[in-house]
Formats: structure tokens, C-alpha cells, sequence
């Protein structure tokens, strides 16, 4: 058991301090966050901050990458918001448990391996996508809940608060890291205001967070295909957004911390948080990046800093309501704005001219997407989709044929570079069918046929021979190939000792 929670293994070195000091300045950041997400979704706030405790004390302790944060998220937000208008807050939470079972599969069956797949443009593309959104999200915080913007001494407040916020978060770790800066901004922002009395927006002027503990309750809806034809679509699209938010922060933790999560644990620990989010009140989430990055820049890495947020957000719900809703919100408000600077990733901008430019496009592209459809899973899908196509269109420029004539007046071509649907066409005008002399070997040692495409191609092309009346033969072809020839049987002639042994791509 302690191979999995590994909370107290002192051989982790773990400094408590650092873990419970930083769970605390999670959980007073998850606080608005959760609310805030609740109410984009048309939900209650407690909807919202039920899920966040849920989500972040599963995943912590069940999870695969120690010191990420989840909980209620915009993305997920998003997803569900017109599931809540149409329908209500019962089928919401059933297409949470849904969802969560499709993330659990997911896990089992290995899925997490799929992130490999995700090229670095779109991670800078992702992640500076989600720094502008964090960023753009607190830019509400200079309005009035009438969208008006703040004016006089009420704006000059706030945005010193802010100010001073920010300059705490920025300076203190030059000075000391005995109590994380993040944490420190917040309590001497709140002295201030307390001891002298100013009246600025807080925590409880967006919505009271007083509650008890998460209810359990079994979704009061019809369970038959109708239902599940209303459910399954957006369940599917909450899961696919959930495990791409999670799996590619986990990527970004990995590489903060320099240590190595495990997909498919995490996988399985967030479809097992939407489960039992579902299941006692809560609108799901997944990782949360803000969050995550407050708790790795205070230098927590265990499993213990996310437990205790999510523990201190339950007891801020049941017991510390009446104090935690005094917390200036131009403390937070300052914080996120820190979290956004941190996250973008300020690097990306200066290899703009270094970069290919295809891959400043999928970067740009993902980032764009990201903004202004604040739908993550698509952008992701649109960065891999055009960074596949465009390594394709490059790889399909590299198939080159040497071609020489021996001492038996035999014409040689030999195939360099892989052979795969976009390189069929350039692959067939390799060859002079018509002037060729009557025996034709076509070697591919240095190539690869990599699909059906490719298959398709050398079969069109012995035919090519055969109508001419010419013999070729094909050498270096793995069995898979061969057997793929049909064609071709009678004229194949291959080096078996020298023959590969991979196997081709077959569409099914």
C-alpha cells in the first residue's frame, strides 16, 4: 500500500511543511475557481466545489503524478453547460459517472500511450492557450457583477491589492522560502484589508461557499436508451477533454519536476474521481494546470499537498465558510495572474525564427483554438492532425530510386525512403516502363512499404511491366508484403536470407 500512497516513506524526503503550507494556498485558490466554473455550467456553487474536493482527494491519492491538482474545471465547464440547461443537474451528474467509466477504460486498456502521439508545438500551443484563458478569466474581476467596469477609488484599491500581490509572489522566494510566497501575498492581503477596514469585492460577495459534506446520491432520472442517447454524446467529450487536460499537465509537471508520471494510473484515478463526483453531488473536472503549477512552484512533490487542499476546502465548506468568504478576491485575482505569466510559455516566442514554420502555424493554430473555443480537446486534435499531415507531405518528398544497369543489361532501382500513401505518386514516376530493357529488379533494402497505399503502388507498377511484356523482380520485401502482392505471385523474386520481417499497415 505504501508503494502507492507514499505519504509518509521518509525515504521520499518529503518536507511536510512545504506540502501542507502549499495545499493551504491550493485550496484557498480552488475556492473561487470552483464557483466560478459552477457557474459557467449554470450550477450551484456547491456543485462546483463538491467536485473539486472529490476530484482532488481521489486523484491525489490514486493518481500517477504526485503534486497535481484537480478538480471542477472550465473545460469541463464548458462541456456541460448546455447538458445543465436542457436537461438539469440529474443528467449531469449521471454523464459525469459516465464519463468517468469511459476514463477508467481508457486506463485499463492503455490509452494514456497515446500521448506520445502529441507533438511539442502543441503542448507550447496548449499550454499558452490555457495561460491566456487563466489570464483572460480575472480580467471579470475588474467588473461589477452588472459588467460595469470598476471606477475611482474602488478600481485604485483593487488593483493595488493586486499589485502588491503579485510584487509578494515575485520577491519574497528571492528572500526567503520558509512559507510559500503565494501563501503569504494571500494572508498580508487580507491583514490589510481587515485592519483597515477597506471595502473591496471578496470571496463571499461571488457566493456564499457554506455547505455540508458532499451528499450521496444516486441520479433521479430514467435509466434506459433514451437517456443514454442524451448522455453518451457529451460523457464522451467530458472524458476525451478530461484525460487530454490531465495527461498533457501531467507532461508539463513531469517536466517541472523532472520525474516521470504514469498515464494510465492517472487515467484510471480520474475516471474513478468522476465516478464518485457524480455520485455525491459534483459537476467532475480533471487537472487542473493553475492549480497544479501553485502547488509545484511552492515546492511541494508528494501526494500529501493535494490531499491536504482537498481536506482544508471540505473543512472551509463545513466549518471555516464565514471566514474563508472574507478572503479579498484581488489576492486570488492577483495569484492567478501570476499562475498565467508562469505558464506561458515565454521560451516558445523566441524560436519563432528558428522554428519550422509549420510548426509555428500548429503552435500559433492550437493557442488560437484554444482561446477562442475554450475547447481543448479539439485544439489538441487540430495541432496533431496538421502536424501529421505536414510530416507526411514531407516524408512523401523523400523517396528517391538509384538506378543502374549491370554487366547483364538488367535495369537496377534502388528504393530509398518509406513508401506510404503520400509518396505513391512520386514512387511511380520513378520508373521508364516503356524504355526499360526486358528484366527489371526493383530493391528495397533502403525502403520501407509502410500501408496498403504503398502495396497498392508496387502492385500497379509490375502490372505496368506485365502489359509491356517485361519481368521484375522485388527483393527485400518482408513476408507481410509478399503475401500482400497478390499481383504479383508469379513474378516476385526475393532474398529470404536478407528479407525484413515488419509487418505493413492494413485499413481495415
Amino acid at each position: 500500500m505504501k508503494k502507492y500512497l507514499n505519504l509518509f516513506d521518509f525515504s521520499q524526503k518529503v518536507n511536510y511543511r512545504t506540502e501542507i503550507l502549499s495545499g493551504l494556498t491550493v485550496a484557498l485558490a480552488l475556492v473561487p475557481e470552483a464557483i466560478a466554473f459552477a457557474f459557467i455550467a449554470g450550477l450551484s456553487p456547491l456543485t462546483g466545489l463538491y467536485a473539486a474536493f472529490v476530484m482532488g482527494l481521489v486523484t491525489s491519492i490514486l493518481g500517477g503524478r504526485p503534486g497535481m491538482i484537480s478538480g471542477a474545471t472550465g473545460a469541463v465547464a464548458v462541456v456541460i453547460v448546455t447538458l445543465a440547461q436542457q436537461y438539469g443537474v440529474e443528467y449531469v451528474f449521471a454523464t459525469v459517472i459516465l464519463a468517468g467509466i469511459l476514463q477508467m477504460l481508457a486506463g485499463v486498456l492503455r490509452l494514456g500511450k497515446l500521448m506520445r502521439l502529441v507533438p511539442h508545438p502543441v503542448i507550447f500551443g496548449f499550454v499558452n492557450g490555457l495561460a491566456v484563458i487563466i489570464f483572460m478569466s480575472q480580467i471579470s474581476q475588474f467588473q461589477t457583477v452588472d459588467g460595469e467596469w470598476l471606477s475611482g477609488s474602488t478600481l485604485y484599491i483593487f488593483l493595488g491589492l493586486v499589485l502588491l500581490t503579485m510584487l509578494v509572489i515575485w520577491g519574497l522566494p528571492k528572500l526567503t522560502k520558509v512559507v510559500p510566497a503565494s501563501l503569504a501575498a494571500i494572508l498580508l492581503v487580507f491583514g490589510i484589508v481587515f485592519f483597515f477596514g477597506l471595502d473591496t469585492r471578496t470571496i463571499g460577495d461571488i457566493a456564499s461557499i457554506q455547505g455540508t459534506f458532499p451528499p450521496f446520491h444516486i441520479p433521479d432520472l430514467p435509466f434506459n436508451l433514451e437517456t443514454l442517447q442524451i448522455i453518451f454524446p457529451f460523457a464522451a467529450i467530458m472524458a476525451g477533454v478530461g484525460l487530454i487536460e490531465s495527461l498533457l499537465t501531467l507532461n508539463i509537471v513531469d517536466e517541472i519536476t523532472e520525474t516521470r508520471g504514469r498515464g494510465n494510473k492517472e487515467a484510471v484515478a480520474q475516471g474513478t474521481a468522476n465516478i464518485l463526483s457524480g455520485l455525491f453531488s459534483g459537476m467532475g473536472g480533471c487537472a487542473m494546470i493553475g492549480q497544479s503549477l501553485i502547488n509545484t512552484s511552492n515546492g511541494a512533490r508528494a501526494r500529501l499537498s493535494g490531499i491536504f487542499a482537498a481536506l482544508m476546502l471540505l473543512v472551509f465548506i463545513m466549518f471555516g465558510s464565514s471566514l474563508i468568504e472574507k478572503v479579498p478576491m484581488a489576492a486570488l485575482t492577483g495569484l492567478m495572474i501570476m499562475v498565467a505569466l508562469g505558464t506561458f510559455e515565454w521560451a516558445s516566442l523566441k524560436t519563432f525564427r528558428r522554428m519550422p514554420k509549420s510548426d509555428v502555424l500548429v503552435m500559433v493554430l492550437v493557442t488560437l483554438v484554444t482561446v477562442f473555443l475554450h475547447n481543448l480537446a479539439l485544439a489538441v486534435l487540430v495541432g496533431v492532425v496538421i502536424s501529421a499531415l505536414v510530416f507526411a507531405w514531407d516524408n512523401a518528398k523523400r523517396i528517391r530510386a538509384r538506378k543502374s544497369i549491370d554487366d547483364e543489361g538488367v535495369k537496377h532501382y534502388e528504393i530509398y525512403g518509406p513508401l506510404f500513401f503520400g509518396s505513391t505518386t512520386l514512387f511511380a514516376e520513378k520508373f521508364d516502363v516503356l524504355n526499360d530493357p526486358d528484366e527489371v529488379v526493383i530493391d528495397f533494402k533502403e525502403s520501407r512499404l509502410v500501408d496498403m497505399s504503398a502495396i497498392e503502388a508496387v502492385n500497379k507498377i509490375t502490372e505496368r511491366y506485365r502489359k509491356v511484356g517485361k519481368k521484375v523482380h522485388l527483393k527485400h520485401l518482408s513476408r507481410d508484403c509478399r503475401r500482400l502482392l497478390a499481383n504479383a505471385d508469379d513474378i516476385i523474386e526475393v532474398n529470404v536470407l536478407e528479407d525484413p520481417t515488419y509487418k505493413v499497415v492494413v485499413d481495415n
